[in-house]
């Protein structure tokens, strides 16, 4: 509480003046001492709390942040399978967010093409060591994952994407993958005829678009096209016909190509590799 003596002193007497600093000067007028700056600490927003749903809607380009409000208002949203229509709840870029049925994804499409080395596994777990994720960490900013498989000892084209309805059509479409692939032993004629007329390997019938041996290359080492996004597939092939596969490389994937893209390196896809895709 101030006294009846401060209270009355007045602006320009001895006494201080609140929330003001004393300032001291030297006898050529100059001022002693730095002049303290009055700072407001803004708090920074933690992606960890989460984002509103309206701006996390309106990020995916659907609509305004006032529209998104009303959409949600009216049950077109769900979050993780559950219709939300809260006003200003929020939400993780990890989570489940349909708009009508649709899922959604606030961040720009991505695409990115890696030229897979060796000991590298196509997942993005942390619990696998050194892994594909690893080698594209600076090429965006999205949550790409890897589209299709390569084994750790595999190597060539691998795709990541953060594009759910890419994955989903190829997934079930399929994408034609050339294979540079080499055997422990020659493969026989009569063994390459059965892999192109197709035949069942546990269980499953197995089709291949194409498969030659090299050209100028030892019988062992043969191209196999195939529509297929697993890895596996190659091994269950030459196995279940008694030839252990020595090496693995995806020289095209659809359209895209190894070229100009040396050994661990990425690069993005280009709107003309966009539109090719479209048309497979």
């Amino acid at each position: 509480m101030l006294s009846r003596e401060n209270a009355s002193r007045k602006p320009g007497t001895s006494g201080e003046r609140v929330g003001k600093q004393r300032l001291k000067f030297d006898k050529n007028g100059k001022e002693i001492g730095r002049r303290e700056r009055l700072t407001i600490e803004k708090k920074q927003a933690n992606p960890e709390d989460g984002i509103r749903l309206n701006k996390y809607i309106a990020n995916s380009g659907i609509c305004s942040r006032r529209e998104a409000d009303t959409y949600i208002s009216t049950g077109l949203v769900t979050v993780n399978g559950k219709i939300v229509n809260e006003m200003g709840y929020k939400v993780k870029l990890e989570d489940d967010v349909r708009f009508d049925g649709r899922r959604i994804n606030p961040e720009p499409l991505t695409y990115i093409l890696l030229n897979k080395p060796k000991g590298f596994a196509t997942t993005d777990s942390n619990a696998k060591g050194m892994t594909v994720m690893d080698l594209v960490a600076n090429a965006t900013t999205a949550r790409i994952k890897p589209f299709g498989r390569l084994g750790r000892n595999a190597t060539g084209l691998l795709l990541f994407t953060n594009d759910d309805a890419f994955v989903q059509k190829f997934t079930k479409k399929g994408i034609p993958r050339l294979f540079h692939i080499e055997l422990d032993k020659n493969l026989k004629a009569e063994h390459l005829k059965k892999i192109k007329d197709g035949f069942t390997a546990d269980g499953k019938e197995i089709f291949v678009e194409e498969i030659s041996y090299v050209d100028n290359a030892p019988k062992s080492e043969v191209g196999l096209k195939i529509k297929h996004t697993g890895n596996s597939i190659i091994r269950t092939i030459f196995e279940g016909l008694g030839y252990d596969v020595v090496r693995v490389d995806c020289v095209t994937l659809g359209p895209l190509t190894k070229k100009d893209l040396p050994r661990g390196r990425w690069r993005p896809l280009t709107e003309k590799e966009l539109n090719f895709f479209s048309m497979i």
